[in-house]
């Protein structure tokens, strides 16, 4: 893919993207079989497979203030809490630091444990003073294996949203995007120090896209337009390069992980060694796999696309059951899982429940 990249320069500078694939020259994938393994009638966002091929989804309270649950084990139609009702339970009465409040993200590692993101923004109104935090769990357990507060408000803003976490087991470091005010969020799991960066740069920021789906564009509860900044991320398997994308945008950037995790470097000084690697347009939730394809949710498209390592766009999936594909997963099947959260759609208009697809990668 290197030879589609071009640096975007320092914070301020204008961003210029060599695109590394053209629509026109997309390839279609044949003998993909797209299958729905499990239904809802809540809205669900972030999605996890562990090594037992055990499913998890996350119901954040975007558009409610309260839903059945926040994390749950999920079989056809059946959804379990997980790790049990209390973790599941909140109001304003409750330490926020011992209870879901708006998960947005789960995520399973390379050692099967299962990360779980809470911005604690209900309505995206605002987090709750010591409810944003990142938590690991034993999968088969429940166990609580490791809590990280995000109490500093220099690193997680009262606007932030903490939206999608990837993990680095061999460097014990995770990667957080924050939709709401446009940065990357990097954690020292050993410390648990976070580190804010980018979060005046261009690259996190939302480009103002109009996302139109199904002949709908997409507006929030209240009619208006969203400006969501930078929401899906993927780590390379080689752990080298951290990939992003702004939800209201249809830029897509990497930088090397060597830059975010040297403290001797400034914003500036890592803006630098940002890089555009092609313009797929709104997509939502990224994903690698072990071959180094990278698969993009494209909702515009109702489609999952994915790119190669040579830089060729190919579609491996386009249905109207993927209904604003939102999050991936890679099962211990090395199938592709993958939410519909119908984000497009207003509430009272929903007609089909939200799914979990599966299909299988070649």
């Amino acid at each position: 893919m290197n030879r589609f990249l071009k640096s975007v320069g320092a914070i301020g500078a204008a961003v210029i993207l060599v695109v590394s694939c053209n629509k026109d020259k997309e390839e279609i994938v044949p003998g993909i079989t797209l299958t729905s393994v499990a239904t809802a009638q809540v809205q669900w966002t972030g999605l996890a497979v562990s090594k037992e091929n055990k499913l998890f989804a996350c119901f954040p309270r975007m558009n409610t203030d309260t839903v059945p649950y926040s994390v749950a084990v999920i079989n056809g139609d059946q959804a379990t809490p997980f790790p049990n009702a209390d973790w599941n339970t909140w109001n304003k009465s409750l330490t926020p630091q011992d209870h879901f409040i708006c998960v947005q993200s789960v995520y399973t590692d390379d050692q099967n444990n299962l990360w779980v993101l809470d911005p604690a923004s209900p309505l995206m109104q605002g987090v709750v003073q010591g409810g944003a935090k990142l938590m690991k769990f034993n999968p088969a357990t429940g166990e609580l294996l490791q809590r990280i507060i995000f109490d500093d408000p220099t690193i997680v803003y009262e606007t932030s949203y903490l939206n999608d976490v990837r993990v680095d087991t061999q460097k014990n470091v995770a990667y957080i995007t924050d939709s709401g005010q446009g940065a990357i969020i990097v954690v020292n799991l050993t410390t648990g120090k976070a580190r804010r960066l980018l979060s005046m740069h261009p690259t996190t920021k939302s480009e103002g896209t109009i996302i139109t789906v199904e002949g709908r564009i997409y507006r929030t509860a209240s009619g208006k337009i969203p400006s969501t900044d930078a929401d899906g991320i993927a780590l390379r398997p080689q752990r080298d390069y951290l990939y992003w994308h702004a939800l209201t945008g249809r830029s897509l950037y990497r930088v090397p992980t060597a830059a975010l995790l040297d403290e001797s470097l400034n914003d500036s000084q890592i803006a630098q060694r940002i890089e555009g690697v092609s313009q797929p347009g709104p997509c939502d939730g990224m994903i690698f796999d072990a071959a180094g394809n990278l698969y993009l949710t494209s909702v515009e498209e109702n489609a999952i696309t994915r790119l190669t390592p040579g830089g060729k766009r190919q579609v491996m999936a386009q249905d109207a059951q993927l209904k604003w594909p939102d999050s991936f997963s890679i099962g211990p099947d090395s199938a592709l899982y993958v939410t519909t959260s119908q984000l497009h759609i207003p509430k009272t208009e929903r007609t089909e429940p939200f799914r979990i697809l599966k299909i299988n990668l070649k």
